[in-house]
């Protein structure tokens, strides 16, 4: 038999450390106290509506529970949803135990069973604790006498006397089952929480729970599979009697493994100590460079205070003699009362000098020393940021890398980064950033905690650039910081719009996806027929599509991607008052007068066509961005074809009517023209040939999950 002292540690409810009170089984089999579930329910449904949406997606609040509070748990009783409610309601439930969510189902805390086995296990062992404490009887006059058996029936305990009083022969009472003297009144029949008339009498095989004959005919354990209880206690008792027989056969290992553990206990400690000791030797060590630091500053400090009050002191002295009867002037008033030219004239030459030098120095009088000690501020800044970064480093957990390719600068920026190993060796990492100014030499880092490999960071400034870094961490081990990277964000804010499906869209030539983000020219059959009419003149044509949403004014930035096997695409601006032009236009775009071996001089012409377009658009096409022939552009053809950006991206300032050109990767700006913003300006696009492009999407939330599952 195992001694009941010796279970205690399975006795204590993991919420209130102290022991089980009226305990109830939870769907995961922890045993947490009635009052406990009451109180961690509340504080959990609160947490939730103080916290928002936001917080509700982190890991729930674990609740320590040291005093339950009954006030509250009286407000859960009158706010809960009352019994045989037909109101299905799911309850999540923190379960102390094992540190998840548990769903309570509909009836939240109705639907759980009291553990009556526990309950009484747990008396047992108060008794053996306080076996000196004698239970005293319910029904003597005072002073009570202790009571010698307690009756299930009525819950009571009776000394002798009482209760043969209370239980006279050939009464129904007579008939009352009774105990050794006990506070644990449990009843005789488990009745079922869900059916409270019903004895439960069968057990759920898929819920492990038992269960009454009218949840298997129409609850929600119909469709289970189920045994009778008794099948189910022979079953579960040759189990446990099983598996107890083979621990009690491997108790040598198990003392084994205890011997074991108790050196390991005995390690630990001597190893902490070493490193207390190896730590408290760095930061000794440490702290002697700062005293050396210290001393030497203060000493260099007071060099400095010496020598300039030495120099003031004499400057004092010498402006001292300037004063009548005093010094340089009273010597020159007793020279003066010399008598004989000869003596005079020999000692009033040399007087005379230092009197005009004297006359000087009051004319522009200047401190002989600064009184300021600007020079000797000491500039920690720097040592303050290596400081707060102090910690154990480990050889053994990777530093990661963040991934320029993956991350992204848009609306928001996406920081994504990996451990070169491909492992998770951290439990969090620490991302931490600051805006790239070269005014300021002193950085503030921003410190963001994430527990997956990428974050979305909001509300960073338009066209700034930002520096990242990164280091994992497990339990208090951290890797050392990962390689700055710095990106740079869009010069305007970011503006959403769709292609447009009406206003001239051709679905003959041109195909867009059911969101309307990506769209495709079709060189196929029908643009083969269109060129085999036309014998002479224009045999192909380009295709507009234009943005669903116009810009009217301010500054705005958007970005696409042009697919790398599109032959001809153009990428721009339209003004409304020349939309009608833009897709009425029939310019012959690719006929023998343009042609570089017609023999025609083209310089005019190009003049007279670039002239003649009622929109802004610049030409991409076969992995190249070909920068348009300006006054301001390189002269050079070869000079204005550059290699085609992944993502391009487009900047127009209404207000000062410019349109930029950028590589929306390090949004470096390719090119830069002037543009009517008379109207109302629309984000233009034009394919030729096998062509596709596909509008950048938004960094959201549901984005980042994504990035993180790929």
């Amino acid at each position: 038999k195992v001694a009941i002292k010796g279970i205690e540690r399975e006795l204590i409810c993991p919420a209130c450390k102290e022991l089980f009170t009226h305990p109830l089984i939870l769907p995961c089999q922890h045993n947490v106290c009635h009052k406990c579930v009451k109180e961690i329910l509340f504080a959990f449904e609160d947490s939730f509506a103080d916290a928002g949406s936001e917080s509700s997606n982190q890991s729930s609040p674990r609740i320590k529970i040291s005093s339950p509070s009954t006030d509250r748990i009286d407000r859960i009783s009158r706010s809960g949803r009352k019994r045989n409610s037909l109101t299905p309601r799911s309850s999540l439930f923190p379960c102390p135990g094992c540190q998840r969510d548990i769903d309570l189902g509909e009836r939240g805390i109705n639907g759980l069973f009291r553990n009556f086995t526990l309950e009484t296990i747990v008396e047992r062992y108060r008794q053996a604790a306080r076996a000196a404490i004698a239970i005293m009887c319910n029904f003597c006059k005072p002073p009570p006498q202790e009571s010698t058996k307690s009756c299930m029936d009525c819950s009571a305990s009776y000394c002798n006397e009482c209760f043969k009083i209370h239980h006279p022969w050939g009464t129904l009472k007579a008939q009352h089952e009774y105990v050794g003297p006990t506070t644990n009144f449990r009843p005789k029949i488990l009745m079922c929480p869900e059916h409270e008339m019903e004895r439960v009498n069968m057990y759920c095989e898929i819920c492990r729970r038992p269960v009454c004959h009218l949840c298997k005919l129409g609850g929600c354990h119909a469709n289970h599979r189920v045994t009778t209880m008794s099948t189910a206690y022979k079953t579960l008792k040759e189990k446990l009697s099983k598996d107890i027989d083979y621990l009690i056969s491997k108790e040598s290992q198990v003392k084994a493994h205890i011997t074991q553990l108790d050196l390991l206990l005995k390690e630990t400690e001597c190893n902490s100590e070493r490193a207390k000791e190896a730590a408290s030797r760095s930061f000794e060590k440490f702290s002697h460079v700062l005293e050396e630091r210290k001393s030497a500053a203060l000493r260099a400090i007071e060099a400095s205070k010496n020598l300039r009050l030495e120099k003031l002191q004499t400057q004092a002295e010498e402006y001292q003699g300037l004063l009548e009867n005093n010094g340089l002037v009273g010597y020159a008033q007793e020279v003066l009362k010399e008598t004989d030219p000869s003596c005079f004239v020999q000692t009033a030459k040399q007087l005379h000098v230092r009197i005009q030098k004297a006359t000087e120095s009051l004319k522009s009088f200047r401190p002989a020393a600064e009184t300021t000690f600007e020079d000797f501020v000491v500039d920690i800044a720097k040592q303050e940021e290596i400081l707060g970064g102090l910690s154990f480093h480990s050889n053994g957990l990777e530093i990661p890398e963040i991934n320029e390719k993956q991350s992204k600068m848009y609306n928001k920026a996406l920081i994504s980064w990996e451990c070169p190993g491909k492992t998770d060796s951290a439990d969090i990492y620490v991302l931490e950033y600051h805006k790239v100014n070269r005014e300021e030499e002193a950085t503030t880092w921003q410190e963001i905690e994430v527990c997956s490999k990428s974050k979305i960071i909001s509300d960073l400034d338009d066209d700034s650039s930002y520096a990242f870094r990164v280091r994992g961490y497990k339990g208090s081990i951290c890797s050392p910081w990962s390689r700055e990277v710095v990106l740079r964000t869009p010069p305007a804010p970011v503006f959403s719009f769709l292609f447009d499906d009406k206003c001239g869209y051709n679905s003959e030539h041109l195909l867009l996806n059911a969101g309307r983000t990506s769209v495709e020219s079709r060189a196929g059959f029908p643009l083969l027929l269109g060129s085999d009419r036309m014998q002479a003149g224009c045999y192909t044509t380009l295709d507009y599509i234009i943005g669903d949403t116009g810009i009217a004014k301010g500054k705005h930035f958007w970005a696409f991607r042009v697919e790398a096997y599109s032959y001809l695409v153009k990428v721009g601006v339209v003004s409304s008052n020349k939309i009608q032009k833009l897709f009425h236009n029939t310019h012959d775009v690719t006929s023998p007068r343009y042609e570089q071996d017609s023999g025609h001089d083209s310089g005019s012409e190009d003049a007279f066509f670039d002239s003649s377009q009622p929109f802004t658009l610049v030409t991409v096409g076969m992995k190249k961005f070909f920068i348009p022939a300006t006054p301001a552009a390189p002269k050079d053809p070869a000079s204005r074809i550059l290699p085609l950006p992944s993502c391009l991206g487009i900047c127009l300032d209404c207000d000062n009517g410019k349109l930029g050109f950028y590589n929306a990767g390090c949004m470096k700006c390719l090119h830069e023209c002037s543009v009517d913003c008379s109207g109302v300006m629309y984000p233009a696009f034009a394919l030729m040939g096998g062509a596709a492009v596909h509008l950048e999407e938004a960094v959201t939330a549901k984005y980042s999950e994504y990035h993180d599952d790929i």
